[in-house]
């Protein structure tokens, strides 16, 4: 099994005017990405407006995305449903294509109890043998997870090897690093908790940020991982108000979808019924961009 690691970029699902997915944006952005030099990729996860998407385009941005990458650097794909029979099929279709893992959050509309959500992780990491990535975000999905069920489901499942704690509750970061050890490890989802995450054990950041300056984003955790904590902190403080305004704004998917434009690359509408930035959003988006090198002026 792949052990994630590093500052993995959540992707968005770039689209046409006209709504339709822009397939060959997606496939360009990734290549992006691998040149930037970051550890790993998510697609179909919350920034990639997986409930907006339809079964076909989930499928294959699958598809697109493991045929683009070509075993250069980990692939996971957020294979989150309602019910636990499609996600199964989701994270069964995702392992099949050939991804290297899974990210899967509890159901998001039932607001399912404990004991449902362990049952819930647990038969969709039975029925497959990659690794799987739990996620915990009650922000999204109306429920914060335990860190008990968390630690559980990660000691039952063999091949449930990383949370992503989105919670922003650095405590749960700490006590699943220091708990789970040997049967899970943390991944930071919280843009702006991530070096106070990987100081208390987290492995891995999936970044929304990263979209937006990957180069940085990889840099934080470089200069962690050398022991360097004065220059992570340097880093960290250049790249925190953009990680301020992504967690503040409500439009982390609008946001993302903007610099991606601004930066060249192919970003284009939210669907509906997100709508797009207002100006001012706009013009503090293009400030933080400024601030870290990423704004192509003329655009």
């Amino acid at each position: 099994m792949v052990d994630f690691k590093g500052v993995y970029p959540v992707l968005v699902t770039p689209m046409h005017e006209d709504g339709t997915v822009n397939w060959e944006g997606f496939a360009n952005n990734i290549e992006y990405y691998i040149g930037e030099g970051v550890d790993g990729l998510a697609i179909n996860g919350s920034t990639g407006e997986f409930v907006s998407l339809t079964k076909e385009e989930r499928y294959k941005a699958v598809e697109v995305a493991v045929k683009q990458v070509n075993g250069r650097l980990p692939l996971i794909v957020g294979t989150a449903a309602e019910t636990t029979a499609d996600a199964i099929e989701y994270t069964r279709q995702a392992e099949e294509a050939g991804a290297d893992g899974a990210l899967l959050i509890n159901s998001y509309y039932a607001h399912p109890k404990e004991e449902e959500i362990y049952e819930h992780f647990k038969a969709v990491a039975e029925a497959v043998s990659f690794p799987v990535m739990i996620y915990n975000n009650p922000f999204t999905s109306g429920v914060d997870i335990s860190v008990g069920t968390i630690l559980r489901v990660g000691r039952d499942v063999s091949n449930i090897t990383h949370i992503k704690e989105s919670s922003g509750e650095i405590r749960n970061v700490r006590d699943i690093s220091r708990q789970g050890a040997g049967s899970i490890k943390t991944f930071c989802g919280a843009d702006d908790m991530v070096l106070e995450s990987f100081l208390v054990g987290a492995v891995g950041w999936i970044s929304v940020a990263g979209n937006i300056s990957p180069r940085t984003a990889k840099a934080v955790y470089d200069a962690f991982e050398a022991g360097d904590l004065a220059k992570a902190w340097d880093v960290y403080d250049r790249l925190l108000p953009l990680c301020n305004f992504l967690e503040g704004s409500g439009k982390y998917v609008q946001v993302a979808k903007r610099a991606m434009e601004l930066k060249g690359l192919a970003g284009g509408p939210p669907r509906r019924p997100r709508l797009g930035l207002t100006k001012e959003e706009e013009e503090t988006l293009k400030k933080h961009m400024r601030e870290l090198g990423e704004l192509k002026e003329n655009r």
